[in-house]
């Protein structure tokens, strides 16, 4: 046999399969769109907690064509929304990038303030006014979506959507478009961070009302009730009546209640309008079309009030993350049609998962109960002092979960040093019931703490100008009311280091990327990590996270 002519046709076709991209994308082979979705509050076993249930195109299209991460873990001690979506788009620690709670005390300021508030840039056609003012200034480091304006010299676009000022804020990054949900007229509203006044497009999404058309209906549930896991769960004591909503299918929706607005956002019909204005700006602004790579970022936050509400293991819980399911299948298809999957890079994540409302578990035999913050944790705080040092309780700035904060101009006042009282405050918590665990600022900046799985993620929550002198770590299963004036507000909560709170699924999807199931442990921080790597640009500038290799294949 003469080996010429196979030699040839060999040589050939390797310069074929080289010279042919292995997916469409942008001229340079990378993808039309980045579509990085947070759906808040979404443990990490709910996709398979309910996966023989699911549709086709939502999550099943992520479980079985994209690549899932099933051991996924934050490793931060406060998972609270804000940290949660700042991590994602970040990848870094609360530590780094400066998100270190939902508020925290302002040194600079003397008072409290929310992680996105910033009173230099007031909303959107309205006056100035304290508390007021959104933008990102108070996220240190760059995003991912950053870090993609900068790499083509702003060639490329960002935006971001979501019911949550904070979940849309966050994520959009310094450099990106970020727009939120009015819970006053149910409109979609923005900052002059942003933009001076709305595109004309955004003006005529909220002339439509679309929020209207959810008065006086109800949110029903998608299927018989004997097909659900909590059919016959329906109605619980622990369980919340929200804004007029009731406890029990059919929840009714007011249409002539003040609250009309506010109570979309713990029902499914609040993602629906995130996801149709968010269809409505990527088809606007032609995101996927042009010569670079853009950036588009949706957190869905419905399943984040309803497990708040009602609990994570609840009917209403269940049938909501179906109705997920059914949105994503949609908002997929709508990508399909308008940049293709194939040109798309899909992520689907959640910015921290769920604790059972503690009745639930105490049903089930744990000793677990509830501990309102402010009543109990303070006030035994002070006390401790007065009857341990002598101390006033004014040393006792104020409480701000996870946070004492000390006066330490008032501590100078006595004979005891910062560190001191700082110490007795520690001990002090740990004999609350329900507290498991307190480390101070001093120990945390000497390193004087055991390195347990616990004190690290407190130590990854700790910045140096934001943190409190002392935080504190509610017990396994103890609900901990960090926001309310009582527990019953509530039925359920996060923001612990516990497993059920740090674990969170990961999909990657589109663009090339293979089917396949993965055990092994990760953490959300890898997501931007592993972005910045098959976009071939530098990770964000606090990024902590390892490239995930199996979407690198």
């Amino acid at each position: 046999m003469n080996a010429r002519p196979f030699v040839v046709v060999m040589i050939l076709l390797v310069v074929f399969v080289f010279s042919v991209p292995a997916v469409a994308g942008t001229a340079h082979g990378e993808p039309r769109l980045v579509l990085q979705i947070t759906i808040d509050q979404m443990r990490g076993d709910f996709p398979m907690r309910y996966e023989d249930r699911l549709g086709e195109g939502g999550l099943r299209y992520l479980m079985e064509e994209g690549t899932h991460y099933t051991n996924a873990h934050f490793q931060h001690a406060d998972t609270e929304t804000p940290i949660g979506h700042a991590a994602l788009f970040t990848g870094s620690y609360p530590a780094y990038n400066g998100i270190v709670a939902g508020n925290w005390f302002d040194m600079d300021k003397g008072r409290v303030i929310y992680n996105c508030e910033d009173d230099r840039y007031p909303m959107i056609g309205e006056e100035p006014a304290q508390g007021k003012g959104r933008a990102p200034t108070n996220l240190l480091s760059s995003t991912i979506g950053d870090e993609l304006v900068i790499a083509n010299n702003g060639g490329s676009r960002v935006f971001s959507v979501s019911i949550k000022d904070r979940g849309a804020i966050l994520p959009g990054g310094h450099t990106g478009k970020a727009f939120w949900y009015s819970k006053s007229d149910g409109s979609f509203v923005s900052s002059t961070y942003y933009y001076e006044k709305y595109p004309n497009w955004v003006q005529e999404w909220n002339a439509r009302k679309f929020a209207d058309k959810y008065k006086d209906t109800s949110w029903e549930l998608l299927h018989d009730v004997s097909t659900y896991v909590f059919g016959e769960d329906d109605d619980r004591p622990f369980e919340v009546d929200m804004l007029g909503l009731g406890t029990t299918f059919p929840h009714p929706v007011n249409g002539d209640s003040k609250y009309f607005y506010a109570s979309l956002i713990a029902t499914p019909f609040g993602d629906e309008l995130t996801a149709d204005f968010a269809k409505t700006l990527i088809e606007a602004e032609k995101l996927g079309q042009g010569e670079h790579t853009d950036f588009m970022a949706i957190s869905f936050s419905v399943t984040d009030y309803i497990g708040h509400v009602f609990g994570p293991s609840s009917l209403e819980a269940e049938d909501n993350i179906l109705r997920v399911d059914r949105l994503l299948a949609d908002l997929f298809q709508f990508i399909d049609e308008q940049v293709g999957l194939e040109n798309t890079l899909v992520i689907v994540s959640a910015d921290h998962g769920m604790c059972e409302a503690p009745e639930y578990m105490q049903g089930l035999g744990f000793e677990v109960g509830r501990v309102t913050s402010e009543t109990i944790v303070k006030g035994a705080l002070k006390n401790a002092l007065e009857a341990r040092l002598g101390v006033p309780g004014d040393v006792i700035r104020l409480y701000e979960h996870p946070y004492v904060y000390l006066n330490e101009e008032e501590i100078g006042k006595t004979k005891y040093s910062v560190a001191e009282v700082e110490a007795a405050v520690a001990e002090a918590i740990i004999r609350i019931p329900g507290m498991i665990g307190a480390l101070t600022r001093t120990d945390l900046l000497n390193g004087s703490f055991a390195p347990t799985a616990v004190n690290m993620t407190i130590l990854n929550n700790f910045h140096i100008k934001r943190s409190g002198h002392v935080h504190v770590i509610a017990d396994q299963f103890w609900y901990f009311a960090y926001e309310m004036d009582t527990p019953t507000e509530m039925a359920a909560i996060h923001c612990s280091p516990w497993t059920y709170d740090t674990y969170v699924p990961i999909f990657f999807a589109g663009h090339g990327i293979g089917a396949q199931r993965i055990a092994r442990p990760v953490t959300p921080y890898d997501i931007p990590a592993t972005i910045a790597t098959r976009l071939g640009i530098k990770p964000p500038s606090g990024s902590v996270g390892i490239p995930l290799v199996e979407v690198l294949r």
